[in-house]
């Protein structure tokens, strides 16, 4: 029952970070309909990041907020790569997201080379129902839980929020009332990188990151995306919570070499239940 328990709220931590780093391809694709495959690259950068940054001694928070910051540039600037040029389809974009995940590979093995990374997290352990769980783990699900009411009231409340949902639902219309849909759309790759940092920031500690991290990191935040129809970042939080306990319970019980292949089919499995419920819809 305590293994059960353990993979149980390992796999929420890790689903969470799923979770924030779908919901950068959610904020993306809304507003530029670009699938953003920087995403599992900028979560690397930020722990990455904040490892050097914490072993510069700088301390924790600081370290983790910089990080986090430097990914949201980063996330910018890769915006602006991918979709700065006026007229720029979304599958070239994409393309273009695609090579810069791979040269950022590169990046990382020049500069913190090629030997899995995990920066100090939070020491200590809590007992929950009986079983023993790092601390870290569950401030990676209060943290992630606070981002996603703070990225709900912002696109609610805010006016910047605002603009964003216009620039989505109809960019025309929002062109007309003196909204930059252009400049909304290098936003959202800056908030992206925001959210993708923050998860790097958030699970390095316990799951050590490299070069080689980047892919299983976005096929998992983009199977919880999946799950949320690219739309909704709630679901998109249901989702890679969903992700994240079955890859834990098949790592734990099975062998964790499947969570890769957990991933790839429950986002196949999505896509054709999604796909055949939009088709009944269009039916009637």
């Amino acid at each position: 029952m305590n293994d059960f328990i353990t993979y149980l709220v390992s796999g929420v931590a890790i689903g969470c970070a799923f979770a924030l780093i779908g919901s950068g391809f959610v904020v993306v694709h809304r507003v530029t309909r670009v699938v953003n495959f920087t995403q599992g690259t900028l979560a690397v950068f930020g722990g990455l990041i904040a490892s050097t940054l914490l072993k510069g001694a700088l301390p924790h928070g600081i370290a983790e907020i910089v990080a986090v910051l430097s990914a949201g540039v980063i996330g910018l600037i890769f915006g602006f790569i991918a979709t700065g040029k006026r007229g720029t389809p979304p599958l070239i974009s994409l393309l273009i997201t695609l090579g810069l995940s791979t040269l950022s590979a590169a990046f990382f093995i020049l500069f913190w080379g090629q030997n899995p990374i995990s920066p100090p997290g939070i020491g200590g352990a809590t007992d929950v129902l009986g079983a023993r769980i790092e601390t870290q783990r569950l401030l990676v699900v209060v943290v992630t839980v606070i981002a996603f009411v703070v990225l709900s009231l912002f696109f609610d409340r805010s006016y910047v929020g605002k603009g964003l949902t216009a620039a989505a639902s109809n960019p025309r219309a929002a062109r007309l009332v003196g909204i930059n849909v252009r400049w909304m759309g290098f936003l959202s790759f800056g908030i992206a990188g925001v959210l993708g940092g923050l998860a790097g920031v958030l699970i390095a500690p316990t799951n050590a990151v490299s070069f080689a991290s980047d892919l299983p990191l976005a096929l998992g935040g983009f199977a919880a995306a999946v799950f949320g129809g690219l739309v909704s970042v709630w679901r998109t939080l249901l989702g890679g919570i969903v992700l994240g306990v079955v890859g834990q319970l098949v790592a734990g019980y099975l062998s964790g070499s499947y969570q890769t292949e957990v991933a790839l089919l429950m986002m196949l499995a999505i896509m054709i239940v999604r796909y055949k419920s939009l088709s009944a819809e269009e039916a009637k």
